[in-house]
């Protein structure tokens, strides 16, 4: 018996989806099998017509609302209280600086465009979420209308890879124990939804896990459900016989097909059975990778969380990533909790959270960065650095920063655009914009120019109007084209 999980569905209280649940006993030779499930979610229009760049996207979403200035905009000029308190680090650009806790990342400078100019106006947590995730979609984060941008990207190339069967749009997050840290994965989880584009388009969530060799300081063992229900649980002998039954059966079915249905099924079988001999799976496990590289990107000796900690898993995270894009996901959410630094008691402050997310960050972006160069996938994977909003200028009297949707951290890598570049700039005591705003919706609009023609999008009369509209609203970044 083979279970695949899919769809996002409800939530419970914890804020983790209840699935929907197809299951294949030999390939279903009645009802909906595994083809069938492949025929009716790949999109026909998004896979033949020819404005889609064969790109994929990661988006890494750090939730809770990272600093503006401990991040990419230190602002070191202005007086105590306002400038980084991380201090600052030179970056391989002359003149530009990042947050004291990014020293990896900033050597790799040259390959990323940092956008000092982003801002918008939803100043709460839960709709702020939605309002990022959507690309403006959702003007107020109220999920009464749009839907999150990789839902749309899933609509318009099509819910799974042609050759592959791998989900396009695919959520990475991670199970849990902090209490804030658990509602920021339900806020995410909301705004990852595929709105009225309809479930069809929502994301294929996974779990990296914590590993077995990290269960001290109070860490619980954990299987991921999705990679084990997608697992072959029967011989590969059973599974050739099974085969050879199922074509015995279509050969009379094709005597009868006088219209080339059997020809067109051929393409969606041999999807599912490429997903049942384990190359989806293998996507999702990156113990299939060289020792070397693992141990790059491994963040698994930082501990994260405010109350209750388990070992970051971040980097694991952004390595599968990179194995998704390369097999074929189109669209890869990273979750990264805790960039909530309010010094309260559900918090941490600025300096404590920033010395404690900022090296995983820092390690496994720059991880991320030098392995995609090493294989030669910088102009094939765009990499996208964003949160619901900043932090205040202000720092407070507890060492906190509080909620900022004036300015908001924002970075590009790879995806064959322009790097090595600072976009906009923000006034002297990092408030807001200094020049042009550029917003959510001029977000996502560079992203659809990146991995589209949209120019030809256009043309087709096919692409929905919610989306065509929302491409016509928006305005890509010029300086990265």
């Amino acid at each position: 018996m083979l279970t695949i999980e899919f769809g996002t569905g409800n939530r419970d209280c914890s804020g983790m989806p209840r699935r929907d649940f197809l299951r294949i006993g030999s390939l279903s030779l009645g009802g909906l099998s595994l083809p069938g499930l492949l025929a009716t979610q790949a999109d026909a229009a998004g896979r033949k017509h020819g404005y889609f760049k064969d790109k994929s996207v990661v988006l890494l979403y750090l939730s809770g609302g990272a600093s503006q200035i401990e991040t990419f905009d230190p602002k070191m000029t202005a007086p105590d209280g306002i400038r980084s308190a991380t201090g600052e680090v030179k970056t391989s650009l002359p003149g530009v600086t990042f947050g004291g806790t990014f020293p990896l990342l900033a050597k790799l400078a040259g390959r990323m465009a940092i956008v000092r100019s982003h801002a918008h106006s939803v100043g709460s947590h839960e709709q702020a979420h939605v309002h990022v995730l959507s690309g403006g979609t959702d003007p107020r984060g109220t999920q009464q209308k749009g839907f999150s941008i990789g839902s749309c990207f899933a609509r318009l190339r099509g819910t799974n890879h042609e050759r592959t069967g791998l989900p396009t749009y695919v959520g990475l997050n991670e199970q849990e124990v902090d209490g804030q840290y658990l509602k920021e994965i339900g806020r995410f989880n909301k705004g990852s939804w595929p709105g009225e584009l309809g479930q069809s388009f929502g994301p294929f969530v996974h779990q990296v896990g914590w590993s077995d060799e990290n269960l001290a300081n109070g860490g619980v063992k954990q299987t991921n459900p999705i990679a084990a229900n997608m697992r072959l649980n029967i011989a590969k002998s059973d599974l050739d016989n099974r085969l050879k039954l199922l074509k015995s059966i279509d050969s009379f079915n094709r005597k009868l097909d006088a219209g080339g249905t059997m020809a067109a099924l051929d393409e969606f079988s041999a999807q599912a059975v490429t997903v049942l001999l384990g190359n989806a799976t293998q996507a999702l496990d990156f113990q299939h990778e060289d020792r070397k590289t693992i141990a790059r990107y491994d963040t698994s000796d930082m501990r994260i969380g405010h109350k209750k900690f388990r070992p970051s898993t971040l980097g694991k995270q952004m390595l599968v990533a990179r194995r998704l894009c390369e097999a074929g996901a189109g669209f890869v959410s990273v979750h990264s909790a805790g960039w909530d630094m309010h010094a309260d008691k559900n918090n941490p402050g600025v300096v404590k959270g920033m010395n404690m997310l900022g090296p995983t960050l820092d390690r496994s972006v720059s991880a991320f960065l030098e392995d995609v160069e090493n294989r030669g996938l910088c102009e094939k994977i765009l990499l996208v650095i964003v949160g619901d909003f900043g932090r205040s200028p202000k720092i407070d009297k507890n060492g906190g920063r509080g909620h900022w949707a004036k300015l908001c951290p924002l970075v590009f890598a790879g995806g064959g655009l322009r790097m090595g570049q600072v976009i906009g700039e923000s006034n002297a005591k990092a408030e807001v914009p200094a020049t042009a705003p550029i917003s959510p919706t001029d977000m996502m609009a560079t992203v659809l120019h990146a991995l589209f023609d949209v120019g030809e999008m256009r043309l087709d009369s096919s692409v929905p109007r919610n989306i065509s509209q929302h491409i016509e609203r928006g305005r890509r970044i010029e300086e990265l084209f």
